[in-house]
């Protein structure tokens, strides 16, 4: 079963984003908290606060186990952008873009996916 938690019009730049949301991807949930919580990175906690927003939407309105659970997708979309202008010399304006991000959690019950064959086959391979 597959459950979803969105994040909305973010006020950071996809590319940030999309640099952790490469890290965590197909990973079970507690070793995405894990590396989650050991980088310094800008897009972190936007990211961390919607996978934990997605945990618990399948915790409490799917009823499945916190344990079983892995990220089958992250979707890190650009939402509309702010135009804003910079004062420069001699009454110039220099435009540039205040850019934001949606961000979409896609968690699925580990023993009803491939991510999880996957993952489990890499354990035995330790």
């Amino acid at each position: 079963m597959e459950v979803k938690a969105i994040s909305r019009s973010v006020r950071i730049s996809p590319r940030k984003i999309r640099l952790v949301a490469d890290a965590i991807r197909k990973l079970s949930v507690d070793e995405a908290l894990k590396l989650l919580s050991t980088l310094k990175k800008r897009g972190v906690p936007p990211l961390e606060k919607t996978l934990r927003s997605a945990i618990a939407n399948a915790t409490n309105n799917a009823n499945l186990k916190r344990e079983e659970l892995v990220i089958k997708s992250i979707d890190v979309l650009e939402s509309p952008s702010y135009k804003r202008y910079r004062p420069s010399t001699r009454g110039r304006v220099h435009p540039y873009k205040r850019r934001g991000s949606h961000v979409i959690v896609t968690l699925e019950d580990m023993q009803k996916t491939e991510v999880a064959k996957e993952i489990k086959v890499k354990e035995e391979k330790k």
